[in-house]
């Protein structure tokens, strides 16, 4: 029954949300569909036929780099078993040129210079193959192991997806406060979680409310220190992308309290759940337990918990910001005393995420647990 009940809530919520974007963003697919259009006929993929020729390069501080000149043939519509040469080797070193061998296929960009002579150049590996087989591996382990709760665990996964793709990601491209979105979506996605974990029951109910608080905590806790710190959350090179695009103003603050928010759902719901049915069954082994007494022995539990959790959101950012952390080692500008890395934006971004994602998951574990111990009912 509880089951048909979850899935009975996910279906419906899925529905509504599949409806939702259709009828909001239709406007801005059709302003996209000529941009789409056009990056097509100007990127395309294609198979290395041939490694015409190398060169090795060495560079001034002795390491070596890698040029080619590389025979492709087209692989999709526009260019579909086109031949076509990309010339790599020259005077001028592509830091980020791509080596290849015989049989890849690769991502090419075709464009004209100014006396027309069409030019291709090798942008990236194609992908698909391994993340596809690694994705498989993934699902066949999930579902191996964890029957029915595994395929639960997917759908889930699925959802999240859905929503950050189809709702967050296109509301905060039109303009809507990354923020609130955001809060709005992190709900949507932990009450699919959680409704079709557990089923309509009190203990759902208990972790939805714990979300939810913690959530709010989180963004308010976001927004004091982002400001505290006068981060524009223009730092990271990819947001440089988006100014502008497609005439919409985006806000980058608020667009990086969105990230706060959306990378501490993983945890946050963890801790969240994990810390209830602790509860439940403590008072499953002992009904006789008085709240107070509960609570206290959920506690007890729960500060074991968030301690590895919060390391765990420390090691997940710290391994992101890895390269950066290589530079501080090296001593090289702009990071050459403690004070000048702390005040970089790029590591002061690193360090708010981390530490109001940490205090967000704090405050969850005992809202969670005094929730649990007063209001959670057993059969």
């Amino acid at each position: 029954m509880i089951q048909q009940k979850s899935l009975l809530f996910f279906i419906i919520l899925t529905c509504l949300i599949l409806l939702l974007p259709n009828t909001i963003f239709a406007q801005e697919e059709t302003m996209l569909e000529d941009e789409a259009m056009q990056v097509e006929e100007q990127i395309f993929e294609a198979e290395v036929l041939d490694v015409l020729s190398e060169k090795e390069i060495t560079r001034e501080n002795g390491t070596t780099g890698l040029q080619q000149n590389v025979q492709l043939k087209g692989l999709t519509k526009n260019v579909k078993d086109k031949e076509m040469t990309y010339f790599g080797i020259s005077d001028l070193e592509v830091v980020s040129a791509v080596t290849v061998e015989k049989g890849d296929k690769v991502i090419v960009s075709y464009s004209k210079d100014i006396d027309g002579n069409e030019k291709y150049f090798i942008q990236d590996h194609v992908r698909r193959a391994g993340l596809f087989w690694l994705a498989l591996i993934f699902c066949v382990l999930i579902i191996a192991i964890g029957k029915w709760k595994g395929i639960k665990a997917l759908i889930s996964l699925a959802v999240t997806f859905f929503i950050i793709m189809k709702w967050i990601v296109p509301k905060i491209m039109t303009g809507s406060n990354p923020l609130l979105i955001s809060l709005i979506g992190a709900v949507v996605i932990l009450a699919v979680i959680v409704y079709l974990t557990w089923g309509w029951k009190n203990k759902s109910h208990l972790a939805m409310l714990s979300i939810f608080i913690s959530l709010i905590v989180t963004g308010l806790i976001s927004i004091v220190f982002t400001k505290l710190t006068k981060l524009s959350g223009l730092a990271q090179d990819d947001v440089v992308y988006l100014i502008g695009i497609n005439g919409v103003n985006i806000n980058f603050e608020g667009l990086l309290l969105a990230g706060i928010i959306i990378g501490t759902l993983g945890v946050l719901d963890d801790v969240v759940i994990s810390q209830i049915s602790t509860v439940e069954q403590i008072k499953e082994a002992n009904p006789n337990l008085s709240k107070k007494e509960l609570f206290k022995r959920g506690l007890r539990v729960g500060v074991d918990h968030i301690s590895s959790m919060t390391n765990t959101l420390f090691l997940a950012y710290a391994g992101a910001a890895l390269p950066l952390l290589m530079l501080f080692n090296l001593n090289m500008e702009p990071f050459i005393s403690f004070s000048q890395v702390i005040n970089n934006e790029v590591i002061a971004v690193e360090i708010v995420r981390t530490l109001t994602g940490s205090i967000g998951l704090i405050l969850a574990m005992p809202c969670a647990t005094i929730l649990a111990a007063r209001y959670l009912k057993i059969r």
